[in-house]
């Protein structure tokens, strides 16, 4: 092995969002060419810990469409139980639990929810997330629900340009249960309304697990400096992500394809703006994520070379790889004991 592989293969890594084919498409521990992410794949590329997501796309807001959508979400979620039900792969929703799949050699799967329309207006079914292993819920999407304002509102669902100025009470109402069970406040997708109200209302550090710099790529997903202040202020993490839109300009994107270096820029801004244990990793596969250099998790040490190559020392690595997102994770744990 080459330097950074022998290192990559040595830290636990974790991608901390990744959707997963829905209708379910059979057992994500058979190799796929239709899929950027599977078992095989996975362990290829060295990633110990992966957050499969039951994603639900935004949509009516009304009492009945709400019931429908809390089931899929129920639904997903038992397809991502199904998938750590074998000897390669287990279900990990705590800390531990992940590290200690690491050190057996098992892939650890932390499942999670994209999008707070998941829950509708019943409250109750955080819990019910939580039961079958969620450990964060992202709290908005494209399109405002009736937890918060989403950063891009939809056109197609009538959306003004904010619908509660930030967060609504049920969404204050939710963050308060999430800090209660244990659930992470991921504030990727959300208004900047939302995601500095969350901030100073969640009582655990929130996070954002797909998100890029905005002051490098001005598009409405990606975060601005004040919100990297205060994600640092929080203790919390953001996690950069492989889609190509919020890592680069449109016209700089039409000159050339979107890479590994261009991903690890925004890497390098976060840590020089607010530190190496407030920025982590994340694809988006299978939703989105692509760059070249990272097509699919196997090619996943191409990061580790880069961050290498910068200058980035082991412990470093480690903790951009995995080790802030743990940090996270646990002090979700310890607020939800308390």
């Amino acid at each position: 092995m080459t330097e950074s592989q022998a290192l990559h293969r040595s830290i636990l890594t974790v991608d901390t969002h990744i959707d997963i084919p829905w209708p379910d498409r059979g057992d994500i521990a058979q190799e796929t060419s239709y899929r950027h992410v599977d078992l095989p794949k996975l362990r290829r590329g060295g990633i110990a810990a992966a957050c499969l997501v039951a994603y639900v796309g935004q949509g009516p807001t009304d009492a009945d469409t709400h019931a429908a959508i809390g089931q899929q979400a129920l639904d997903m979620l038992d397809a991502i139980g199904r998938s750590g039900a074998t000897g390669e792969a287990r279900i990990c929703p705590l800390a531990d639990e992940i590290e200690a799949a690491f050190r057996d050699g098992v892939t650890a799967i932390v499942p999670a929810v994209e999008n707070g329309y998941a829950m509708g207006e019943d409250l109750s079914l955080l819990a019910r997330f939580r039961a079958k292993g969620a450990r964060y819920m992202t709290l908005t999407h494209n399109g405002h629900n009736a937890l918060a304002d989403s950063a891009r509102p939809s056109a197609a669902l009538g959306d003004v340009e904010s619908r509660h100025g930030g967060l609504s009470g049920l969404g204050r109402e939710a963050i308060a249960e999430m800090n209660r069970l244990g659930l992470m406040v991921d504030i990727s997708h959300t208004a900047r309304s939302t995601m500095m109200q969350a901030v100073r209302l969640s009582r655990s550090p929130v996070l954002a697990t797909h998100s890029c710099v905005r002051a490098l790529c001005d598009h409405p997903r990606n975060l601005d400096d004040e919100q990297l202040d205060a994600l640092r202020d929080c203790g919390g993490v953001v996690h950069i992500t492989a889609v190509d839109a919020f890592l680069r300009p449109r016209e700089a994107r039409r000159k050339r394809p979107v890479n590994v270096a261009d991903y690890v820029d925004h890497i390098d801004y976060v840590v020089d703006r607010i530190g190496v244990g407030h920025v982590g990793i994340s694809s988006d596969f299978d939703g989105g994520g692509t760059i070249e250099g990272w097509r699919n998790a196997a090619q996943s040490p191409a990061l580790t070379a880069e961050l290498l190559r910068r200058g980035y020392d082991a412990a470093q690595i480690a903790a951009i790889w995995g080790g802030n997102f743990l940090r996270v994770l646990r002090a979700a744990e310890d607020v939800a004991a308390s």
